[in-house]
């Protein structure tokens, strides 16, 4: 539980790179992923990436994703 609020964490990865092809999820270069941030809940985590995806709007190959990791941490999370 987090102290502050006294909610359930529910950690979000953020992260894009630059994909081969624009319908597929191939990463061009891995080494070049960009991680934007571990975020504790699903609406910082939509800000941060609305605003990375936002400001590389002119690249088609530039995608940004949003993980749900506290659904790999605990598959039992509800959605």
């Amino acid at each position: 539980m987090s102290t502050e609020t006294g909610t359930k964490q529910l950690l979000h990865l953020v992260f894009g790179g630059e994909l081969d092809d624009p319908a597929g999820l191939t990463f061009r270069d891995l080494d070049k992923l960009d991680i934007v941030g571990i975020y504790p809940n699903y609406a910082t985590a939509y800000a941060a990436w609305k605003s990375r995806a936002q400001a590389t709007v002119d690249n088609a190959h530039m995608r940004y994703f949003i993980v749900h990791m506290h659904r790999l941490l605990d598959p039992t999370t509800a959605a």
